[in-house]
Order: structure tokens, then sequence, then C-alpha cells
């Protein structure tokens, strides 16, 4: 497993700094770093900045102390956290009750969003839902995250990864 190490974290600065101005950066990446790990002690193994509804925030995936993996999301504006996620490794995880399959949410992300499934997540959100999320490589060439509820199949979340270090 690689971690998130000091050079990648100075990596993602100088990529957000690139992103504005740098006089007006108005990211605070340290701020959301310390904040994700408050929430969920362990180690980063990855880090996305995107464009969630005109809002940019940071993604923190971090491998709990506690043995689960978690997906904390802070505002990159104001420093705080906005929401937590349990990742669990497979649809079969006692906790990821689904009755869309696997299959039909990707057919259902894809005909929104055309292009190649990069990866798949298995999320069980702050309210016990599961949903799916999927990285998307569009044919506009961007990178979006679609998020599809594993019981209604609906898309609840669609938003553009702006850049990514870590695991894949």
């Amino acid at each position: 497993m690689k971690l998130i190490t000091k050079s990648m974290i100075t990596s993602a600065l100088l990529i957000t700094s690139s992103f504005v101005m740098a006089e007006a950066n108005p990211h605070q990446f340290e701020k959301c770093m310390a904040a994700a790990l408050d929430e969920r002690p362990g180690e980063v193994v990855k880090v996305e900045f995107k464009n969630e509804q005109g809002a940019h925030m940071y993604e923190f995936d971090i491998r709990g102390d506690d043995g689960s993996d978690w997906d904390v999301e802070c505002n990159a504006h104001r420093g705080l956290v906005s929401e937590v996620e349990r990742e669990v490794d497979n649809v079969n995880h006692p906790l990821f009750k689904a009755t869309v399959s696997e299959e039909d949410a990707r057919k259902i992300a894809l005909a929104i969003y055309p292009g190649e499934i990069i990866e798949v997540e298995y999320e069980i959100e702050p309210n016990g839902a599961a949903s799916y999320e999927f990285d998307i490589d569009t044919t506009l060439n961007q990178e979006m995250k679609v998020e599809v509820d594993a019981t209604s199949g609906e898309i609840v979340e669609a938003n553009r990864e702006i850049w990514q270090i870590g695991l894949e």
C-alpha cells in the first residue's frame, strides 16, 4: 500500500495554487487535511480536488485507525468537513444493502456521462444508505465522479474531478 507522502502533499499544494492566482488562493489544504484526520484518524491514502456544485472540495480517502476506510470531504474555502462516508470493499459487505446491481448502476451513470469507468467505490452514506461511486473518464476529456444510489438507481451526485494523488 502506498501512503500519501510529504512530497505528494507539496505537489497537491502546487497544483491547487496554480488552479487559481497564487495571491488570491483561498484553498486551505492543510486545514482540511487536519480536520479530516481529526474526524477519522488514520493514514491518508488518496486526495482528490473536485468542483462540487460550484464549490471546491477536497476528498481525503483515509485508512482509519479503526480498520475501516473513510471518505472525508472538506470545503476547500472554509476548511470545514462537510461529509463523512464509509467505504466498503465490495457489494457483498453486510453494510452495503443494494437492490440495484452494479451493472445497472454503471449503465445509469454512463447514459448521462459517456466514457470509461476507471474506478468504482462502494460507499455507505452518513444515513446508512449504500451508493456506487464511479470515476468516469468522459468522452469530453473530463473526469467525473458520479454517485448512484444503490436502492433507487438515481444519480445523487455528479462532480468534476480536477486532480487526484495517491491510490487509484
